[in-house]
C-alpha cells in the first residue's frame, strides 16, 4: 500500500538508500538490541502517544532501548523533551531532525543557538550532529534541511536528578525572553546578588550562560527552598 505524505502532520519520507545505509552504519543494529522507531512513515500516532506521557520502561521489560526515527519536525521538540525524561531505559537515540534543531542541540555558550533544549539535554546527554541530509533525499522534498544526530544518555547521580525540576524551572525563564539580561528575565527567583553568588554577571543573557553555571544557580534555588522555614 502506497502512503500518501499528509503535510499537516509534518510528514516527509526518507527515500534515498545511501543515506539510509549511513543512518544504519551509525547506528550499528545488534541482533539482541531492542529498538523503538518513531515516525516510521506515518507519524499520525506520534501526538496522542505524547499526550498520554508513553512509558518507554514498560516497553524496556528490564533491558535498555534504542530508539531511532526520522522524526515529524512539527513536534520533534516536545517529543525530544519527553524522550529526555525517560533516559533512564534509552541507552542511544539518533534521529532524523530538522538540521537548526540539530545544531541547537549541538551548540554551546556563547551562541545563539544555546537555548533550552541544548542545556537541558547537555544536563543529561552528550548529543553529536553525524552528518546532513540533503533535501531530495525525501519524498516529497522539505524546504529545511535536515541532519542526523546521536543523543547518548548519561548515567545521572541522585544530586542531578533531583536538580532537573529546578533546572528547569531557571532555564525556561532564563530564555523565556532571551532578548532581556538575568537580572530581568529571573527577576522574582533570582536576585541579581544571588547570580553574582554563582559567578554570573546579572548583565549576562542566557545564551552566554554554561551549563556549569545553570546548575549552580538550579542548587541555589534547591538550597534556598530547603531552608526556607
Amino acid at each position: 500500500m502506497r502512503h500518501t505524505p499528509r503535510k499537516r502532520f509534518g510528514q516527509n519520507f526518507l527515500v534515498d538508500e545511501s543515506v539510509i545505509q549511513n543512518i544504519m552504519g551509525a547506528i550499528a543494529p545488534a541482533a539482541h538490541d531492542r529498538f523503538v522507531e518513531i515516525g516510521p512513515g506515518l507519524g499520525a500516532l506520534t501526538r496522542p502517544l505524547l499526550r498520554r506521557a508513553f512509558d518507554f520502561a514498560a516497553l524496556a521489560e528490564g533491558e535498555m532501548l534504542r530508539v531511532v526515527g526520522n522524526l515529524p519536525y512539527n513536534i520533534s521538540t516536545p517529543l525530544l523533551f519527553h524522550l529526555l525524561d525517560q533516559t533512564g531505559t534509552i541507552r542511544d537515540m539518533h534521529f532524523m531532525l530538522q538540521k537548526e534543531l540539530v545544531e541547537r542541540l549541538d551548540a554551546g555558550p556563547g551562541s545563539k543557538l544555546w537555548g533550552r533544549l541544548g542545556v537541558m539535554t547537555a544536563a543529561r546527554a552528550d548529543a553529536s550532529c553525524l552528518f546532513t541530509v540533503p533535501s531530495d533525499a525525501f519524498r516529497p522534498a522539505p524546504k529545511v534541511e535536515s541532519a542526523v544526530v546521536r543523543i547518548v544518555p548519561r548515567a545521572l547521580s541522585e544530586t542531578e536528578k533531583k536538580r532537573l525540576p529546578a533546572l528547569e524551572a531557571i532555564v525556561r525563564k532564563a530564555f523565556g525572553q532571551r532578548r532581556k539580561t538575568l537580572r530581568n528575565t529571573l527577576d522574582g527567583m533570582i536576585s541579581a546578588g544571588q547570580l553574582e553568588d554563582a559567578g554570573i554577571d546579572p548583565g549576562q543573557r542566557a545564551e552566554s550562560v554554561s551549563l556549569a553555571q545553570f546548575c549552580r544557580l538550579a542548587d541555589q534555588f534547591i538550597a534556598r527552598q530547603t531552608n526556607r522555614p
